[in-house]
């Protein structure tokens, strides 16, 4: 697109609203897709040395950011979750079963602290989303698969040296719809 990009992630919201893609939106715009976006996907800030409002995800990259903001989990921690959820689909089910989560052409595989509309959740798992995969956190921790919080509360997770999560991390799966049923893991 040709923005240049910091390696925090941030881009000055200027150089968005010029690019011929942007022209369109306003500053308002952006502070409103900021400030209602249910995923707490964007975050705004001003330079620290000219105060321009800069604008970045806070996750979601398919790029490399080498100095994005996220907070390591330690097994044992009190951040640490027994279990984290991966939104996919049905028609997905049996590879995942076969060959674990990929992080495919992502930097991460996005997980949330449960289900959406749970208390507290802020997923990134899409809407149509009809399976759930459970993750033992501190089962695949123990294994040196490292996971982050990022900054809107998604745990993320590049998966092992070939970017998957395995089948032996998971401790359940769950169909979503038409109604809500427990999968085999085999």
């Amino acid at each position: 697109m040709g923005l240049k990009m910091g390696t925090d992630g941030f881009l000055f919201v200027e150089e968005l609203l010029a690019h011929p893609q942007f022209r369109s939106y306003s500053l308002e715009d952006v502070k409103r897709v900021v400030d209602t976006n249910d995923k707490q996907r964007f975050k705004l800030h001003s330079h620290p040395e000219d105060g321009r409002l800069q604008i970045r995800a806070n996750q979601g990259h398919s790029v490399q950011v080498r100095d994005l903001d996220l907070k390591p989990v330690l097994a044992g921690s009190t951040d640490c979750p027994a279990e984290a959820v991966h939104g996919s689909y049905l028609r997905n089910w049996s590879s995942i079963q076969q060959q674990g989560l990929s992080r495919m052409k992502r930097t991460h595989i996005h997980l949330a602290s449960g289900l959406p509309g749970e208390d507290g959740v802020i997923s990134g798992m899409r809407k149509d989303c009809d399976l759930a995969v459970f993750i033992d956190v501190p089962k695949a921790l123990t294994d040196g698969i490292e996971f982050f919080w990022s900054e809107n509360g998604v745990l993320l997770t590049a998966g092992d040296a070939e970017g998957k999560l395995l089948p032996k991390y998971f401790s359940r799966a769950l169909r979503l719809r038409p109604t809500r049923s427990i999968l085999p893991l085999q």
